[in-house]
């Protein structure tokens, strides 16, 4: 069986990022090649906190030692960014914020250069990288904004699967009183587009995807807030006539109140709901796949896949972190590629 090769930037090194990026790539199937990108030392001493043997930690440099490894090994691409020292469990410093952005960015140049076909994401904390003092990392907000920049990405929108729900979100990190004026009718075609694009890729000829509305019940005609009628429903008239214009078959409805769409489409009436912000997604998403979700960039160039729970400090170097979130990322991830080749 040819061999998915998928790079996987470990996350924070204070956090369980590495925990799980190797525990994960410890169990994965023999048609999944799992290319870890941070430092080795992190990873070994990750792999014998998480009981792995460490003697299948294998560092790696360049695509011939890529390609020669066994199943069962665990490559460690050997990254320009080493740590000076081993970080502390539990507190991450301006070294490991500085760190885990050089290393999304080294597992991100192994899919544009080919030698990896899908890019998995670890968990990273925000606040150590835009601290850091690392060069552009002051405006880091999150994976999505900082893949879209380096990218060049036009569209890019956040979205997260599991196996009872998938969503996408119209807005992403952004302080909840901003959150009405950044709902376009532009952003609501293009969120709802690229989750209809999402849905297709996982097996479904015709979706039927749910926008959800912003406001309590839909706005109640106006009542209790204007954007269901001023943005989000000609939106939904916008993404209809692109998917159309494409010849792609989908059913789009909405606005509909948020807890509606959510209810309907975890009993099964709807194949995805677009979300309008951060919470008003993850909130069911956690409740109903936590530990499974996983967090998926749409309308990149290239397939970025990621666990869809944080760095775990407190529980960092206890080896009781669950990597099946990280698990369900990489197996998301070669499902994606494949149906790309």
């Amino acid at each position: 069986m040819t061999r998915t090769t998928i790079a996987v930037s470990v996350g924070c090194p204070s956090g369980i990022g590495p925990e799980v990026a190797v525990a994960a790539a410890a169990r994965a199937g023999d048609e999944t090649r799992p290319l870890l990108v941070g430092d080795p030392d992190v990873v070994r001493r990750a792999a014998r906190v998480v009981g792995v043997d460490v003697g299948r930690v294998q560092e790696v440099e360049g695509e011939a030692a890529v390609h020669a490894l066994w199943p069962g090994e665990i490559g460690v691409w050997a990254p320009s960014t080493r740590m000076a020292r081993l970080p502390v469990c539990g507190a991450p410093d301006r070294e490991a914020g500085a760190a885990q952005l050089a290393w999304i960015d080294e597992a991100l140049g192994l899919v544009q250069s080919g030698l990896a076909s899908a890019l998995v994401t670890g968990p990273v904390s925000k606040l150590a990288i835009a601290t850091s003092g690392a060069p552009g990392a002051k405006r880091f907000r999150g994976h999505t904004e900082h893949l879209a920049e380096r990218l060049d990405t036009a569209e890019v929108v956040m979205a997260f699967h599991a196996e009872n729900i998938t969503t996408a979100l119209v807005t992403t990190h952004l302080p909840l009183a901003r959150v009405p004026e950044a709902i376009t009718e532009e952003a609501v075609a293009r969120s709802s587009y690229w989750l209809v694009r999402l849905v297709r890729k996982l097996g479904k000829v015709r979706p039927h995807v749910a926008v959800a509305a912003l406001n309590p019940h839909a706005g109640e005609g106006g009542l209790l807030g204007d954007e269901e009628t001023r943005t989000i429903a000609p939106g939904v008239v916008r993404a209809r006539e692109r998917l159309e214009a494409e010849g792609v078959l989908a059913e789009l409805e909405g606005p509909i109140g948020a807890e509606t769409a959510f209810r309907k489409h975890a009993s099964g009436a709807f194949d995805g709901v677009v979300a309008m912000y951060h919470d008003q997604a993850t909130i069911p998403c956690k409740m109903v796949g936590f530990g499974e979700a996983v967090n998926v960039t749409l309308g990149l160039p290239v397939i970025r896949t990621s666990v869809d729970h944080g760095t775990g400090h407190d529980i960092a170097g206890k080896g009781v972190a669950d990597p099946q979130g990280m698990a369900r990322a990489m197996e998301l991830a070669v499902r994606l590629a494949r149906a790309r080749a």
